[in-house]
Formats: structure tokens, sequence, C-alpha cells
């Protein structure tokens, strides 16, 4: 499914709250906390010339944040920052004085983030990305999962310190759980969507995520003219939007937020107009796109600057999954999760179709960046649909670098 941004608001500016939190100056910030982690480093982008070629278009792009932080995955932009940031604001209140980031790790800031609890639901990569920020600065995590998300992700959770608390039903139901629960404990909910009167911390989350923006656009030989990102709840797809509307203006590229079929809420929020909840159906091999309820602080952002919505199938995340292992043409091989490839998937779909590729004004000069969001963050899922194993796949360049 496919259709153009209708939306009242479309191309107006974004809301000034949006703005600010996704602007150069906000990106700054998220970099000088990326300096100061030792595990930190730009992630690649990726160029992809024989599949440009194959498909007809001049470049792809693809940023692959499954190097990122140690987490495999985008979200430890997010949560791991938003984390720090609210002990660094509890340490300002409890000291009386502005607290840098400097300080984060002095036994002043460090007493205050000791006696906080930070919480939020998972389907697993965010959840890593809170309890690694909780871990840095010696506070206390508890991260809920639905009964959906597999052990190993509980697992490499938990060895981050977090408490483990499981929930049954879906993703939604899990935020609904988390938010009831540190209500009632006083915990600091750190959520990667919003609802009515809970948008500050999600937008510092999405905040975090600018900086792929940043790196990748300064990586590029050029600007991308069209742009394909996966959604959940739409925080990524956002942060990506909005962070290039602000640094490219009237030059921004062509923006297309992807979603899971079966999980399509942004899609359907899209062709509504205004955001709403979706029925839960079955189950989406992206198990990190499985939402059916849109963050309300995303929707506002990609309402003005989303240019289109799609919807992809589970054999085309399956099959960007294999694409991408198992490249041609002399391209360098990428582990992709299976909710990772789901951009690279939208574009390939969009250029196939002729309707759509027209409505996009894809052609043989567009250059196309995605955002691989997350590596093998399930080793065995992925080997079960790849049918190799991440290293293999890895090994593949290096094997190809000696010959």
């Amino acid at each position: 499914m496919f259709l153009l941004n209708t939306a009242a608001d479309y191309r107006l500016a974004l809301d000034p709250r949006d703005e600010k939190a996704l602007d150069a100056s906000a990106a700054v910030e998220v970099e000088r906390h990326l300096a100061s982690r030792r595990d930190h480093g730009v992630t690649p982008l990726v160029a992809l010339p024989g599949l440009a070629n194959e498909i007809g278009v001049a470049a792809i792009h693809v940023k692959d944040e499954g190097h990122r932080l140690g987490l495999g995955s985008f979200k430890a932009l997010g949560g791991a920052y938003a984390v720090i940031r609210l002990v660094l604001e509890q340490a300002e209140q409890r000291l009386g004085r502005v607290v840098d980031m400097a300080e984060l790790h002095s036994p002043d800031v460090r007493a205050v983030a000791q006696a906080m609890t930070v919480a939020c639901a998972t389907d697993g990569n965010h959840g890593r990305s809170v309890a690694q920020g909780a871990q840095l600065v010696g506070a206390r995590a508890a991260i809920f999962v639905h009964s959906g998300v597999s052990n190993e992700r509980v697992a490499a959770i938990a060895r981050l310190g977090a408490e483990m608390i499981r929930v049954q039903g879906t993703y939604d139901d899990s935020v609904r759980e988390a938010a009831r629960v540190a209500e009632a404990n006083g915990w600091i909910i750190v959520s990667d969507t919003s609802w009515p009167g809970y948008e500050r911390i999600p937008g510092l989350v999405m905040q975090g995520y600018t900086a792929l923006v940043r790196e990748a656009l300064r990586q590029m030989p050029e600007p991308p003219t069209h742009v394909f990102i996966q959604s959940g709840v739409g925080g990524i797809a956002a942060a990506v939007a909005g962070h290039l509307a602000i640094a490219l203006g009237e030059s921004r590229p062509l923006f297309t937020v992807v979603d899971p079929a079966r999980a399509a809420c942004l899609f359907e929020t899209a062709r509504a107009g205004r955001p709403v909840t979706i029925a839960h159906g079955e189950p989406t091999v992206m198990a990190m796109l499985e939402c059916y309820e849109p963050s309300l602080v995303a929707w506002r952002v990609l309402s003005r600057a989303a240019d289109a919505f799609m919807t992809v199938d589970e054999a085309d995340a399956t099959g960007v999954m294999k694409r991408l292992a198992h490249p041609v043409s002399g391209d360098p091989a990428v582990v992709a999760g299976e909710s990772g490839g789901v951009g690279l998937a939208g574009a390939m779909k969009a250029v196939a179709d002729p309707a759509v590729k027209a409505a996009l004004s894809i052609d043989q000069r567009s250059r196309i960046f995605v955002v691989n969001t997350e590596g093998a963050t399930d080793p065995g899922k992925y080997q079960e649909i790849v049918g190799l194993s991440p290293a293999a796949v890895v090994s593949k360049n290096r094997e190809g670098a000696l010959t």
C-alpha cells in the first residue's frame, strides 16, 4: 500500500518544540555526549553501487547502525542519551547549580543517579539502551517486555543489570503497564513513544537519533534525493525527517515512511489524517516495528515533514535481509536484522512499482538513503532467516578485502 501525505499541515514549519529538539544545536549536545563514551565510534555509511545500478538509480547509501555503541541498534542513541539528560537535570535540581555533561561521573552526580529508577517498555532494542544508560550512571532500570519478545533479547537487556518484568499481551500493553507501575513507585518512564501529557522525554529520545543523520550527511558525497525510513511508533522516522527538513530546508529529500503491513499504525494514521490505534493482528517478523499506536510527537513531525507512507510485507523484510547478506555486483555484505532493512525493502518496492516510482519522482539520477536500524540482535533468528550466521556474513567482507 502507498499514499502521499495529505495532512492539513503537510510541509508547514515544524512545531517550535520539535524544531528545538531536532535542530543542529540539539544534535551537537548529543555528539558531546557521544564523545564522552568509550564505546563510541561513527557508524559506517555503506554504498551499494551494484544494487543501485540494478534498480536504476544513481546511488544507494545505507547508514549501518548495527555497529552502534555495542548494542547493535540505532536505539543505543536514544534511550541512554535521555537517561543521562534526566540524571543531569535531577542533579541540577538537587545541587542547585548548572551541571555539565563533563560531571556525569562525579561523586555528586553519581549519588543523585543511584537514587533514581528509570523504566520503559520495549521490544528489545530501546530497553537495552535505557538499561545501558542506567548502568553508565549508576541508576536502577526496570524494563517491561511483552510476551512476544524473545528470550535472547530479554537476556541481552538483563546482562546490563536491569530488572526484567514480563507483561502478557502486546507492546502497547507493556507500555501501559510500565506507565502504571512507574507512577505507583515514583519511577521515571523513559519511553520512545508519547501520549497526551507525556511528550518531553520521548522528544529527548528522538533527539538522540539526530546524531546518525549528522554523521550521514557528513559521510555522503552529496545529500540524498530520496529517503526511506522504517517506522514502529515513528520516532526514528520523525527524527530523520525533522532534522533533514531543518538542515536542508527547501532542498530536503523526498521522505517516505515505511511500515510493516501487519502493524501499519503510521500508514493508517496518515490515511485518517489523525493519530489512530489499529487492531492487533497476526504478528510480524519485523518485531521491532510491531506497534499499533503511533507516538503523538512523531506524528506531529511526520505530518509536516514526510511526503509519503507505504507498507511492506513479510517477504519484503526477509528478502532484503538475504539480499544484504548475499550481495551481488561487488557490493559489501551487510548484517541487517528483521527490522533493520525495512527502509531499503520499501525503496526497492517503490522502484519496482511504476505508479509509486512516478509519484515519488524516482529516476536514474536519484540518490537513495536508508538506515539499517539494527544488526542481528537475535542471532538465532537471523541465521534461521538468512541461512548464515552473522559472523559468516561479516567474514565475506574480510575475504573480499583479501582477494
